[in-house]
């Protein structure tokens, strides 16, 4: 190519994929202009394009095109999530005389239609998930359909994509609350609450294929993506190929996905999904279209050597796909490093990234050192990307690159991340949905000898002399017996188990923080330490032991910062054990705090509400006071819920 498809192009995202398509702009000699709001006013992404505006909010039409027209913009692109799948956006661009970069509106609107997507499909020879749309239908007319459909059943909204607000209903009792959850978190994220109800296959792996389509005839497969770690329909591991395709399965895949996109008259860069039993691989369904670049889009990058970017502006500025034979050479794998905590039910985290240092390997990321994550937005902060010669390569190859990737100031899932990739189920490709789901909860990792040892330095060189008021108050008491005086530190680490350890220098740590809480990064994994007093610590002990069996704290606080977006009691109702009480939305993610125990309700906080994390939002008093004293109750977490509702 040897002109440039556009002059300059708008990119109305942010994070990760806002730099990610500055980087093809750049390339191509594109000028790259950006979009932030007030929150994002010193976002990584606003400070590297040529240009940048600021606009009231991500989803303000108006706004976005208002800031293409005014910053001279041919194009836009939407990159994925907020407007990529919005076909008003996409007929607003045309009236303004701008190019959006993406499908033609009728791909958007078919497509963007679960019920719609599904029935188009199917007409054009495209095997689809049996299943029904409640649309127009009451709630007692659901149920009747969906014992004939047979359960499990997954209930999802018809708008939208990425699982969010889908829920699954294992039998007629559970049909109502999915329903009801369903429904609100469509009609909140999409303005939207048409629902569709699908059969839900048992262990299936979630395949999906890249296509690429131009204006003068030409559709592609470019082959398939294995999707199929997720996390509540979030997925955190991806890779191509995929281990099981064989190539006449990857045939008939592709034969698929290109009906697919030739049915609606498709263009540039999109996905079309499929879900397939376990055993039976060699019957793929459809269950969705996604008309844009997808999040996971680096791994076919990496095994066929094609920028979808660069073909995506190309096809866009109406060129000719020119890719010749499709070639897929070796396999690449991506892991989504999230800020969350995994201990706490992976619920998102927020917190300023003290130091950020990517590892050896290809990093798409959305933060620096000194950035701040906030509740506002998707909790994704990076991808790590990692290609070999073959799956066993790329698997080793990732887990050497995560452990090189340093985020300290706020937890992540990167250790967890290691350890999923080192599960033999995942090392031999014998992947289903729900794996993840039934891993469960892990503990926090006990940092390492190195780690502490590492703090512990870092805390005697920030405490000086020893002097009233200094750290060493803090510290406790140490020991002076000339240059060779043993100094040892309590430290306190993220699961409530104190240390006790000698300073000692490790050239491989990295430390930041202090003088009271500390991060380190060492032996491939980051973790939070705090100085505690050995006075604090042998108090801690005790409680501990003189604690009573299945004591839990009547204050029920919020597990993350965020939006009460529900109140289910009334103040004053009696609850039983396991009652729903609130339901707190931060970053995509649906809590719902339950009751403990049985009791009477408090509330301390009401729908609509803004809540920080560890307030409280409710207290239960026990029916039946505690027969031992209640200054051994600890304040432990309260018993809770969640679905992800993550784009």
């Amino acid at each position: 190519m040897n002109r440039p498809p556009f002059s300059s192009v708008l990119v109305a995202n942010r994070g990760e994929i806002a730099r990610r398509v500055f980087r093809t702009l750049r390339r191509l000699g594109i000028r790259s202009i950006a979009v932030f709001t007030d929150a994002d006013a010193d976002a990584p992404h606003a400070r590297e394009a040529d240009h940048a505006v600021r606009v009231p909010s991500y989803l303000d039409v108006d706004a976005v095109i208002a800031a293409a027209v005014s910053s001279g913009a041919d194009a836009v692109h939407p990159g994925y999530g907020f407007l990529s799948e919005n076909a008003g956006f996409a007929r607003a661009c045309a009236v303004a005389g701008i190019v959006f970069v993406g499908p033609g509106v009728e791909a958007l609107e078919v497509m963007g239609d679960k019920i719609r997507a599904k029935e188009h499909v199917a007409a054009h020879d495209v095997p689809t998930v049996p299943g029904f749309s409640a649309t127009g239908l009451s709630d007692a007319e659901i149920a009747v359909e969906a014992d004939r459909a047979g359960y499990p059943l997954l209930v999802k909204p018809s708008a939208g994509g990425g699982g969010k607000g889908m829920t699954v209903a294992t039998g007629p009792a559970d049909l109502a609350d999915a329903l009801a959850t369903a429904r609100r978190v469509a009609a909140a994220a999409f303005g939207d609450d048409t629902l569709l109800l699908e059969r839900l296959l048992e262990r299936p792996r979630h395949i999906e294929v890249q296509v690429l389509a131009d204006a003068h005839g030409t559709t592609l497969s470019l082959g398939e993506r294995e999707c199929t770690l997720q996390r509540r329909h979030q997925k955190v591991i991806e890779e191509a190929p995929s281990p099981v395709v064989d190539a006449g399965t990857r045939a008939r895949l592709g034969e698929a996905a290109v009906a697919a996109a030739r049915s609606v008259g498709y263009l540039g860069a999109g996905t079309v999904e499929f879900l397939v039993a376990g055993d039976r691989l060699d019957e793929p369904f459809f269950i969705e279209m996604n008309t844009r670049l997808q999040v996971e889009h680096p791994v076919t990058e990496m095994v066929t050597g094609i920028d979808l970017v660069e073909q995506q502006l190309r096809v866009a500025a109406g060129f000719a796909l020119e890719l010749g034979e499709i070639r897929l050479d070796g396999h690449a794998i991506e892991a989504r490093v999230y800020a969350e905590t995994p201990a706490r039910g992976y619920l998102p985290a927020t917190g300023t990234v003290s130091l950020w240092h990517p590892g050896s390997a290809r990093v798409d990321s959305a933060v620096e050192t000194g950035s701040v994550i906030s509740s506002l937005y998707d909790p994704m902060i990076a991808k790590v990307i990692a290609h070999g010669p073959d799956r066993e390569t790329a698997l080793a190859r990732l887990d050497a690159a995560l452990a090189d990737t340093v985020v300290l100031g706020v937890d992540t899932n990167i250790a967890d991340l290691r350890a999923l990739l080192a599960e033999p189920a995942v090392r031999a490709g014998d992947l289903d949905t729900g794996l993840l789901d039934r891993r469960g909860i892990p503990e926090a990792p006990e940092p390492s000898p190195v780690a502490l040892a590492a703090v512990a330095e870092r805390a005697v060189a920030d405490a000086g002399t020893p002097a009233d008021g200094s750290v060493w108050g803090r510290v406790g008491a140490w020991r002076a017996g000339g240059a060779a005086a043993a100094r040892t530190v309590a430290l306190e680490d993220d699961a409530g188990q104190v240390h006790v350890v000698e300073p000692g220098t490790a050239e491989e740590a990295v430390v930041t923080g202090g003088p009271v809480e500390y991060w380190v990064h060492a032996d491939g994994g980051a973790h939070r330490l705090r100085v505690v007093s050995r006075r604090d610590a042998a108090a801690r002990r005790r409680a501990a032991a003189s604690r009573a069996p299945g004591a839990v704290d009547p204050d029920l606080v919020a597990p993350l910062p965020g939006t009460v977006v529900a109140v289910h009691v009334a103040d004053g109702t009696a609850v039983e054990v396991g009652a729903r009480l609130v339901t707190i939305e931060a970053m995509k993610m649906e809590h719902t705090v339950m009751a403990p125990h049985a009791g009477t309700v408090r509330l301390r906080t009401s729908a609509g509400a803004q809540v920080a994390r560890d307030a409280v939002v409710a207290t239960v008093t026990p029916e039946i006071p505690p027969s031992h004293d209640p200054a051994g109750i600890p304040a432990s977490a309260p018993s809770s819920s969640h679905k992800e509702t993550h784009s």
